[in-house]
C-alpha cells in the first residue's frame, strides 16, 4: 500500500473577473507522505492559501487532480482540518464546547477526547473558559484542539500563528510539534516566515507568484527537535533563502519575515 497520504497532479486554478482571467496556480504536482510535515512559503500572491483551499475542499473549480488515500477530494469533510490565522472561535460557548462543537460533551466518549485534547494543546484549567477570557496563543490551540477532534487525516494550517507575537508564536510552535509527534497526522503548514518554515518542516515547498508555481521542494534534514542558533539550522536556513534570492532576480518581490 502507498505511504502517500495526498496526492496533487498538474492543478491549474484561474480566477475570472471582469477585468480578464488571472492563473492563481500552474502546473502544481506536490506528494505528502502519511504523517509527513511540509510547510509552504512563498511571496504573497504565489497561491498558498488557494493550494490549502483546494486540498480542503472548499474550492472545486479547478483542472487537474486532487486525491486524499487515492480518492479524489469533491469537498470538505472530516478527514480533513483547517486552522485558519484567526481562531474563528465561539465567543458564546466555552473553551470545551468550541472543541466539542456540535458534538455532546454528555456523551463519554466525547467528554473522554474531549478532556484528552485539552491536555494535549496545554489548556488545562481552561475549560469553563470562554474566548474573551484567553490569550490570541490561547484561543488558537483551542481552535487546533476543535480540528482534532474527529481524528482528521490531514491538519491544513494558512498561517496560523501570523497575528502572535515573537515569544508566543515560538510557544506554539513548540506545542504544534508536541501535537504532531503525538498524533502522527499528516500536516501542511503556510507561511510567509522562512525560519518558521525550516523550524517545522520536514520539507519545505517554495512556491512563485504570476502565476502561482513550485519553484522546489527541499528537504530539511534537521533532527528533533531543533535550535535556530544552531550552526546546521543556519546553513539549512542559507540554502531556502538562495532559493529566494533566484525570486528576486527574477524581479518578484519575497514578501514578509525573509
Amino acid at each position: 500500500m502507498s505511504s502517500q497520504t495526498l496526492v496533487v497532479e498538474n492543478l491549474n486554478k484561474v480566477f475570472s473577473s471582469p477585468k480578464g482571467n488571472v492563473v492563481a496556480l500552474k502546473n502544481i504536482d506536490l506528494e505528502v507522505n502519511k504523517a509527513e510535515f511540509i510547510t509552504i512559503i512563498g511571496p504573497s500572491g504565489c497561491g498558498k492559501s488557494t493550494l490549502l483551499k483546494i486540498i480542503a475542499g472548499l474550492d472545486t473549480t479547478y483542472d487537474g487532480n486532487v486525491l486524499l488515500n487515492e480518492k479524489p477530494i469533491a469537498g470538505p469533510s472530516i478527514e480533513k482540518g483547517f486552522i485558519f490565522q484567526e481562531p474563528r472561535l465561539f465567543p458564546w460557548l466555552t473553551v470545551e464546547k468550541n472543541i466539542a462543537g456540535n458534538w455532546s460533551l454528555k456523551k463519554p466518549e466525547v467528554r473522554k477526547r474531549v478532556d484528552e485534547l485539552i491536555e494535549l494543546v496545554r489548556l488545562n484549567g481552561f475549560e469553563k473558559s470562554y474566548p474573551r477570557e484567553l490569550s490570541g496563543g490561547m484561543a488558537q490551540r483551542v481552535a487546533i484542539a476543535r480540528a482534532l477532534l474527529r481524528n482528521p487525516q490531514v491538519l491544513l494550517l494558512d498561517e496560523p500563528f501570523g497575528a502572535l507575537d515573537a515569544f508566543t508564536r515560538s510557544h506554539m510552535q513548540e506545542v504544534l510539534l508536541d501535537i504532531w509527534q503525538q498524533n502522527k497526522t499528516t500536516m501542511l503548514f503556510v507561511t510567509h516566515d522562512i525560519d518558521e518554515a525550516v523550524f517545522l518542516g520536514e520539507k519545505v515547498v517554495i512556491m512563485n507568484p504570476r502565476p502561482g508555481h513550485i519553484q522546489s521542494v527541499l528537504p530539511i534534514d534537521l533532527p528533533f527537535p531543533r535550535k535556530r542558533s544552531s550552526q546546521l539550522f543556519q546553513e539549512v536556513r542559507r540554502k531556502v533563502l538562495n532559493e529566494f534570492e533566484k525570486v528576486e532576480e527574477q524581479g518578484f518581490t519575497t514578501g514578509a519575515g525573509i
